[in-house]
């Protein structure tokens, strides 16, 4: 257990976002428990992966799970069809990754620097992917179609980067947190319920910002001690 303990940094913010989302929670009329406990799943999975650690990742399946199902009462099928069908697969495929990587004392992941041509196949692959999904949430009927489209590329674009284990994972995230921003306060409009998945990704946002100063110092240190 003591691999999982946070610095001091860490713990300030951690601690901060989980009691921002429960004020968020506490000073909403409509509430809904669901939205806080998965928020507060992906609020602490994102300092551990930032940390390089894999319990994150672990952490993420679980946020996805509830996430996916928080984003079908919403009628955000593209939030389903990114977290229950391309994320929760692909964060399998992270935690395999990792788990084949580790770094040294084996605690957290070695970190790679992506090429140009792997860079390229992950953007063709998400306008592919992209592109094919905007026809299906057009079916359904989507709700905020284009924003919700431009997520599931976004989402795809940094999933490929964590598996890859780049830093600029988190840089590609800080994009899908802006797009998911957008989306969510749409849907808060429409059902004031959902301010806490709104203020989640705003958490998510600074959080991915730390993620990518803590992954870029730490290649640096990985890159000097080989």
């Amino acid at each position: 257990m003591k691999h999982l303990k946070l610095t001091k940094f860490e713990t300030c913010l951690c601690l901060t976002s989980i009691l921002v989302l429960i004020l968020g929670f506490v000073f909403t009329v409509e509430k809904d428990v669901l939205n806080l406990v998965a928020s507060i799943f992906g609020v602490v999975s994102l300092i551990y992966i930032a940390k390089g650690h894999l319990f994150g990742e672990i952490l993420t399946l679980i946020f996805s799970v509830l996430y996916s199902y928080i984003s079908f009462k919403n009628r955000l099928y593209s939030e389903l069809i990114t977290y229950g069908f391309m994320y929760l697969p692909l964060t399998i495929i992270t935690i395999v990754s990792w788990v084949k990587h580790p770094y040294k004392d084996q605690n957290t992941v070695e970190i790679s620097k992506v090429s140009i041509r792997k860079f390229i196949l992950i953007i063709l692959s998400g306008i592919v992917f992209t592109f094919i999904f905007y026809y299906i949430l057009r079916a359904l009927n989507t709700a905020s179609l284009y924003v919700s489209t431009f997520s599931i590329f976004t989402s795809f674009v940094a999933s490929g980067l964590v598996i890859f284990r780049s830093p600029f994972y988190a840089l590609a995230f800080m994009f899908n947190d802006v797009v998911l921003i957008v989306l969510w306060a749409i849907a808060t409009i429409s059902n004031p319920v959902n301010i806490v998945i709104l203020l989640t990704f705003i958490i998510f946002f600074f959080n991915d910002i730390y993620g990518f100063i803590a992954w870029t110092k730490r290649f640096k240190l990985q890159q000097k001690n080989i």
